[in-house]
């Protein structure tokens, strides 16, 4: 596909979230007739864009026929008969849970909690989208299922790990998708398919039945074309389960993306942590990036460049990431159809385990203070009274599929980390950040900016994002590979 095609404006195209539930509730349209139109175009797509892994066809046009007869009934729910997808690594009862593996694997006996808050919002659950084996990787490719490919141009990835939820939701295949994120895995690729994908604190949505998914790195959260769309989504599904350790208060998102944001303080960091890559921003990354911190201070806000004082946040990361694709990797029926680099993790997660994750997890509250003096007022040692943190969400534009095939573990570390070496500390801290598109590369690409901040600080970031949507108008184009 050529740069002049990958982007265009359309106006006959599959309405969104909120559309969709609108024009449900005022009977423009049956929830037949969106489930139905939705798994032709899933179809009709998969052996272009092979965005998911299973579908449930007759499951969700049986329970399409029923959100209707409970419509025509007069009953109302947020998103009652609303085609939605969910990642590969969501329990949806009846159906495996694969998460990007090869093998076979027994059928869920009940859905996660997330799911059954999807259900009780009245959303029609479609099917699952591919993710990379256990969510390793920022791209979304493996033997168990092939490569899913990136809408904008088909040569490339749509990032990972949550790439099939992404792909779903960029070509127009269901309005908004369940993704999760445990070191940018919502965010990388809603940055490189021209979405909004948000990143929730620590706890806002169950991550049940675990308990503290990738020893608390990893969360669920929303993609969608708008913040509406993503607000929507999150508010459906927030929540815990009596079992959660991670509590935090309720938030109303959608509402947030209805308000204004008032003027706020805003840092633009374009230094990444420590990773000893001398990763820098691609010169196209950092000039979309700037032009979003522009478009910023022409809104009224105050934007000045700054640097967190990140230290060694990535001594708080390696071992719980790795301990995490352990446990995960620990339970596979058979571990000898796993990549090589996942035994290589599991491996490596076994011997950190224990004592160095306690110990990884004991320096969260120093990190905590650390960088989140970016957000104090200056009281004390840098302190600077910052609002909200805007950083690329990678430095590289999508890379092409395969560009990964056949590296070692420790060269496939390597290689993640120059391209995506900004979205994980905030799962390691745990706070909320989104990504919002930030434009084209000169051939098409889409690359995007991440809105960080502080503990429990959804609703300012939703505001601000719902701002700069209204401004930049990014939900006008859509990609020409979308059926």
């Amino acid at each position: 596909m050529s740069s002049a095609e990958s982007i265009e404006t359309e106006a006959a195209v599959p309405a969104g979230l909120s559309d969709s539930a609108r024009a449900l509730a005022d009977g423009r349209t049956t929830a037949t007739r969106l489930v139905s139109e939705a798994l032709t175009r899933i179809e009709a797509s998969q052996g272009t864009l092979n965005a998911f892994r299973h579908l449930r066809a007759e499951a969700a046009l049986a329970e399409a026929a029923e959100a209707d007869r409970r419509l025509a009934a007069g009953e109302r729910l947020p998103l009652l008969g609303v085609p939605v997808a969910v990642k590969d690594d969501t329990d949806v009862a009846g159906m495996p849970t694969y998460f990007g593996c090869a093998g076979e694997l027994p059928a869920a006996t009940a859905d996660s909690e997330a799911v059954r808050r999807l259900r009780a919002a009245g959303a029609v659950i479609v099917g699952k989208t591919n993710s990379c084996e256990l969510g390793q990787w920022p791209f979304t490719e493996g033997p168990a299922f092939g490569a899913t490919r990136n809408p904008w141009n088909t040569d490339h990835t749509p990032g990972g790990s949550s790439g099939g939820s992404a792909a779903a939701v960029a070509a127009g295949l269901v309005p908004a998708a369940l993704g999760s994120d445990g070191a940018g895995s919502v965010r990388i690729p809603a940055a490189w398919t021209h979405l909004v994908g948000i990143k929730p604190q620590r706890g806002r949505i169950s991550v049940h039945p675990h308990s503290d998914a990738f020893q608390g790195l990893t969360v669920n959260g929303p993609l969608a074309r708008t913040v509406e769309d993503a607000a929507l989504l999150l508010d459906a599904v927030a929540g815990a389960h009596p079992d959660d350790p991670h509590r935090p208060p309720p938030v109303e998102a959608r509402a947030a993306a209805r308000r204004d944001p008032g003027r706020l303080r805003i840092a633009v960091a374009w230094r990444p942590p420590l990773t000893l890559t001398r990763t820098a921003p691609h010169p196209e990354v950092r000039r979309a990036v700037a032009a979003l911190a522009e478009a910023l201070a022409a809104l009224g806000h105050h934007v000045e460049e700054a640097r967190p004082r990140y230290g060694l946040i990535g001594l708080g990361f390696v071992p719980r990431a790795t301990a995490g694709i352990a446990e995960l990797a620990a339970r596979h029926p058979e571990p000898a159809l796993l990549d090589a680099r996942t035994r290589s993790a599991l491996r490596t997660g076994t011997r950190l385990g224990g004592r160095v994750v306690r110990a990884a997890r004991e320096r969260e509250l120093r990190q905590h203070r650390r960088i989140g003096a970016l957000f104090h007022p200056a009281r004390g040692r840098g302190g600077a009274g910052f609002d909200v943190l805007l950083t690329p969400t990678t430095a590289l534009p999508p890379p092409r599929i395969g560009s990964f095939d056949g590296l070692s573990a420790w060269r496939t570390d390597v290689a993640i980390t120059e391209a995506c070496p900004y979205a994980w500390p905030w799962n390691v801290l745990g706070w909320p950040g989104i990504n919002v598109p930030a434009g084209f590369t000169s051939d098409g690409l889409p690359v995007g900016a991440q809105l960080l901040g502080p503990s429990r600080s959804e609703e300012r970031l939703i505001s601000l994002a719902a701002q700069l949507e209204a401004d930049r108008r990014w939900y006008e184009h859509r990609p020409s590979a979308a059926p």
